[in-house]
């Protein structure tokens, strides 16, 4: 948090306010007392995110992105699996049309469509949105909004996996997906756990900067309250939460991959090696209560969330 004359400093802007956690690339991030969740100031406009993400942030941002993502598949679908069970689960079988909102490459997609499910995608970036068609997968190549939104129709189920952190106006976002949501329907939520324990820890006590702090593309920074509270405000009730290998642990035992390519994929090799090795012997359940013990410590490199639509 930063001081000054030992109070923490306030920032305000357009009607938010709160105490400045810390500053990167311009922008400080508050503790919003109006949002009651982190976010930049000020935040950027919707117009220009959509430039960056609908050119730009494969090639800039994430060249290696689709490249090491193929590589990674056999986890991947454990993982896509394992979020598709949580949804089957809360839905009767007849209920199998889901949307993936910011679909990426499509990968999410083709595992449900693999599983009977019928997909479709909405996707701003030209490249992610080619590479998916390129898996004969339903892409539209534009942002969710309330112009697109009109001739989706409804669905099951929703997907939003990295999509909150980056949008402007998180809560008017869930709004929508509210309405394009089926009677009962369900949203999967996927965002990074930012300002953790673990990375507290890092940042107060060894020295590290807050390397998860990226404006202007990350806008929003969450928790599992911070998030949970900001679903259930918008008219969902939140079913169930797990938590994603807490990799920050990788950093705390000595291995400091920020800034360091090379190590930071042996360590997400190893995170791979950890979970597949348990997927694959019949011990996905173990995973889940792990990854769901350690969301109530509020600990885990991202939330996962799922909600149900209330009437």
């Amino acid at each position: 948090m930063t001081k000054v004359g030992g109070a923490a400093r306030l920032a305000e802007w357009n009607g938010h306010r709160g105490a400045v956690l810390t500053s990167a690339n311009g922008f400080d991030v508050i503790d919003c007392e109006q949002c009651e969740f982190k976010h930049i100031v000020a935040v950027p406009t919707e117009e220009e995110l959509e430039k960056s993400y609908r050119h730009d942030y494969y090639t800039q941002e994430k060249p290696l992105y689709i490249e090491r993502y193929r590589q990674d598949l056999d986890w991947w679908n454990i993982v896509y699996s394992r979020r598709f069970e949580t949804l089957e689960r809360h839905l009767p079988a007849s209920r199998r049309r889901l949307l993936d909102i910011g679909s990426g490459p499509g990968f999410f997609l083709l595992n449900g469509k693999n599983r009977g499910w019928s997909v479709k995608g909405i996707e701003p970036s030209v490249q992610a949105a080619d590479h998916s068609r390129g898996l004969g997968l339903d892409i539209e190549n534009s942002f969710f909004s309330t112009q697109t939104a009109g001739r989706l129709g409804l669905f099951d189920a929703i997907n939003m996996s990295e999509v909150l952190e980056h949008i402007p106006n998180p809560a008017a976002l869930l709004r929508l997906v509210h309405r394009q949501l089926s009677p009962s329907g369900m949203v999967c939520i996927v965002v990074p756990n930012d300002f953790n324990a673990f990375q507290l820890v890092l940042r107060d006590h060894l020295s590290y900067k807050p390397w998860w702090v990226a404006p202007p593309h990350h806008v929003n920074y969450f928790d599992f309250v911070s998030l949970s509270k900001l679903v259930e405000k918008q008219g969902f009730e939140v079913v169930h939460q797990e938590a994603t290998f807490p990799i920050d642990l990788f950093l705390l035992m000595g291995d400091n991959y920020v800034g360091n390519d090379a190590l930071g994929r042996a360590c997400h090799s190893k995170r791979m090696n950890f979970e597949m090795a348990l997927a694959k012997s019949g011990f996905g359940d173990v995973l889940s209560g792990l990854y769901s013990a350690l969301a109530q410590q509020g600990l885990g490199r991202e939330v996962v969330l799922f909600a149900r639509k209330r009437s």
